[in-house]
């Protein structure tokens, strides 16, 4: 029972692959996304109720989030008309995310990724943002505002070493 959670991070990594096969216009790949995003939610709330919170699940989750949301982007983001200005955004938010992950090196030996409320603010925001993004980048906008500071604390965390207490 204390293994579920990490069970459900395992396949929303299968399910992320998954979308790589679907029409992005079609059910199939619409009906995997809302499972996948479920699935986020519902893993951390069950290794919390259960008692089952681990670095390996923590760890497990963020890699779950960063297949979902790369197999996401590879297939939406050709079929997205999404403004230079966005994109340039979108770099700037990645690049902050590889300079925390260096610090992180740098810093513990190891890669990072801190579960902090702005994170997992972004993270909502976005999965039920995206479908959006085909009629307006209004959404879009105020999510990458909040990635952008999520992306920042994230960073300060890692160099102020507080990224731990996120285990405690």
């Amino acid at each position: 029972m204390k293994r579920l959670p990490n069970v459900i991070s395992e396949l929303r990594i299968a399910g992320s692959i998954s979308l790589l096969f679907c029409d992005v216009k079609g059910w199939p790949f619409w009906s995997l996304y809302v499972l996948c995003g479920l699935s986020d939610i519902l893993d951390g709330w069950l290794a919390r109720r259960l008692h089952a919170e681990s670095k390996t699940g923590a760890i497990l989750d963020s890699v779950s989030d960063i297949v979902f949301v790369a197999c996401c982007a590879i297939r939406l983001l050709p079929v997205l008309e999404i403004p230079a200005w966005l994109w340039i955004w979108a770099g700037v938010i990645v690049i902050i995310k590889i300079v925390n992950q260096i610090s992180a090196l740098v810093v513990f030996k190891r890669f990072c990724f801190p579960h902090t409320l702005a994170n997992k603010l972004t993270g909502l925001l976005l999965f039920l943002t995206v479908p959006a993004v085909f009629c307006t980048v209004t959404p879009i906008s105020i999510v990458a505002a909040i990635a952008t500071f999520a992306a920042v604390q994230e960073g300060h965390f890692i160099r102020t070493k507080q990224f731990f207490s996120f285990f405690s």
